[in-house]
Formats: structure tokens, sequence, C-alpha cells
């Protein structure tokens, strides 16, 4: 990014890959603007032409910064650490990094997914499923996600106050969102205490509790 030129975020306070996001921003403290894309105003702000023009997805996030546009959250938090000040969020030591990654990834490639929007309204839609079936098969897949984490985390040196370090990081920066959502959907997370202690030390920093839901422009009751 140079020097001068500004950052724009579309996202949605409740998306667990926003979410992400706002904490990366907030931890390497880069301003940005920020456009509210609304998933269920509208029949789904993000189907809009405006919208699948930046994102063909028709997902969030979309970061633009110039000419250049982003999607997916695990490679705008990369571009962040790569390009911006600020503390790193990846390790230098190449396995520690992998380890990251890999972490970072249960999360966002095997769990968030099932949890989707748009996976939730198929399950609804055409499959005919009503809400609670919905809420239980996300307390599935949550549950069995985050028991995996907690694995991960508990055997692994590296770990101290966050998931791999006495700092905050990546896999971090991912997991206190699907705790979120955890929440949200009523998951036990008792046989969880690692996940919980690291939690509670990512939401004493301001850079995570300002990138709560309920503290964003566009957040709802």
């Amino acid at each position: 990014m140079t020097s001068g030129e500004t950052i724009t975020f579309y996202g949605y306070f409740r998306s667990s890959s926003a979410y992400r996001c706002r904490i990366a921003f907030n931890l390497k403290q880069v301003p940005y603007g920020f456009v509210s894309v609304h998933l269920r105003k509208d029949g789904g702000q993000q189907k809009t032409p405006e919208y699948r023009a930046l994102n063909p997805q028709a997902l969030v996030p979309t970061m633009v910064s110039g000419d250049f546009t982003l999607t997916q959250s695990l490679a705008i938090v990369e571009w962040l650490d790569e390009t911006q000040g600020g503390p790193k969020l990846l390790p230098e030591d190449p396995n520690l990094r992998a380890k990251v990654r890999a972490f970072a990834q249960v999360i966002a490639c095997d769990i968030h997914p099932l949890q989707n929007l748009r996976v939730l309204d198929y399950l609804k839609t055409e499959l005919g499923h009503d809400q609670p079936v919905a809420d239980a098969w996300c307390r599935r897949w949550l549950g069995d996600g985050l028991r995996s984490c907690e694995d991960l985390v508990a055997k692994e040196s590296e770990s101290g106050r966050f998931c791999f370090g006495d700092e905050p990081g990546l896999a971090d920066i991912c997991l206190v969102p699907q705790i979120f959502s955890a929440h949200r959907f009523g998951v036990d997370l008792t046989d969880m205490p690692r996940l919980r202690e690291i939690h509670a030390a990512c939401e004493a920093l301001p850079a995570f509790a300002d990138a709560h839901p309920s503290r964003q422009p566009d957040t709802e009751a």
C-alpha cells in the first residue's frame, strides 16, 4: 500500500471471516473505511451485481486498496502481515509458521464453512429442515472441530498465553470468532479449558474486544 492510500473493507458484523480481518486490522493498527454488506437485507446485499463485481463469490469480506482487490480472510490477514507494520501475525520459524497456518485452516477450511449462511439456508430452504435442526447441525460440527483445536493447542510445546506463544497471531485471530459462533449456537466448551483460557486472554486485549460483533457500526440486537 502506498503512502496516503486508503483501504476499504466490505464486511458484516456477524461474519466470522470479517471478524478475523477486523482483529488483524486492529492488531496491526491499520485504519480502513468500512462498508456494510448485509447478508440478510434486500435478499442479501452480497448478491447484488455491484458487489459481485468486487467479489464473484458473493461472500464477505472483500478488501480494496487502490486498484488492488482481495477476498478471503486468511489471504487478507497475511497480506496485512506482509505489507504493514506492527506486530507480526505469523512466526518467522518455518515449522512453527506452518503449524499456525494448519491450525487456522482447521477453523477457516473445515469448521467455519459448515456454519456458513448459504449452507444453513440450503438446509432449510432446499432440504426442508427447520431452525432447530440447523442449530443442531452447527453445534455438532462446531463442537467436533473445536475439540480438535483444543487437542492441538493442549499438546503444543509453543503454546503460551495464546495458541502458539505469548503474543497473539493468526491462530488466535481465527479462534476468537469461532468461539463467538460456538456461544451463539450453544456449544458446550466445558471440556476445552485451553481454548477458554486463550479466548479470555484475547478478549482482554483492545484489538480483539473492539472487533467484537456487538461493537460494529452495523451491529443488530
